[in-house]
């Protein structure tokens, strides 16, 4: 199989803008993440695709791949689709361009759910991590998800899921980590098809693969790393960084 990591990076984030850019011990964020997915040697290429001169020409003279994209897009699945769209590529890895902490184990336990799938089942493999604390598990800017007894993807979503009508040590949650690793026809599919209600109402674009009837693999991992969503992460980034 031939696969490759995407990394979609927007300059104008709504919660932290230009967050990409800003600094983490000498190099912006986007080029640490850039970094550490060459750096896990999985792939046969990666790439950042971008809407920014500033990001564009800061991966370029850092020697780096890196693909302007032509299109306003809704999500990173829209901007990856239309990246690898003339490309002979049979799997495709979504790295999240705010995870400098991103790490080899993780990427390689989505890449290995496709080598290990041999009816073709499979459309996508993502990670889940289990959370405890009740604060995280309320949040809504946490997704959560469920699984069935394969560890299929059944829901996601920012509401607490399961709800604990009688809370036991049987009732477990876990937040959905932005990596994706597609099939390139999942993804192909993904960029035709119309958004429906429920990932309208939730904001979350693996919905639309349920809703759609694609089967997506979650992979558990207890590697948490540093998101940086906020300017408190990324000090948090710069003191973990050291």
């Amino acid at each position: 199989m031939k696969i490759i990591a995407m990394i979609p990076a927007r300059y104008a984030a709504s919660r932290f803008p230009a967050k990409l850019m800003q600094d983490l011990s000498g190099k912006p964020v986007i080029v640490r993440t850039y970094q550490a997915a060459v750096n896990t040697g999985l792939f046969d290429k990666v790439y950042v695709v971008t809407d920014s001169d500033i990001i564009y020409d800061t991966i370029l003279g850092e020697g780096g791949n890196v693909l302007m994209s032509q299109k306003e897009h809704e999500c990173g699945s829209d901007r990856i689709a239309e990246a690898v769209m003339d490309m002979d590529v049979d799997i495709i890895v979504n790295v999240q361009g705010d995870e400098p902490f991103t790490d080899r184990e993780s990427l390689s336990g989505v890449i290995e759910v496709f080598k290990q799938d041999r009816d073709n089942e499979i459309d996508l493999a993502s990670l889940m991590v289990r959370i405890t604390d009740d604060d995280e598990i309320k949040n809504p800017n946490t997704v959560k998800v469920i699984v069935d007894n394969r560890n299929f993807a059944l829901y996601f979503s920012r509401s607490p899921i399961p709800y604990p009508r009688a809370k036991g040590d049987y009732t477990r949650y876990f937040k959905h980590k932005g990596i994706y690793a597609f099939r390139k026809r999942a993804l192909m599919d993904f960029q035709r098809l119309p958004m429906l209600q429920l990932e309208a109402t939730e904001k979350i674009e693996a919905i639309r693969y349920l809703e759609y009837g694609k089967k997506i693999k979650m992979v558990e991992t207890t590697v948490t790393g540093i998101e940086i969503d906020t300017p408190e992460d990324l000090e948090r980034a710069k003191a973990a960084w050291k």
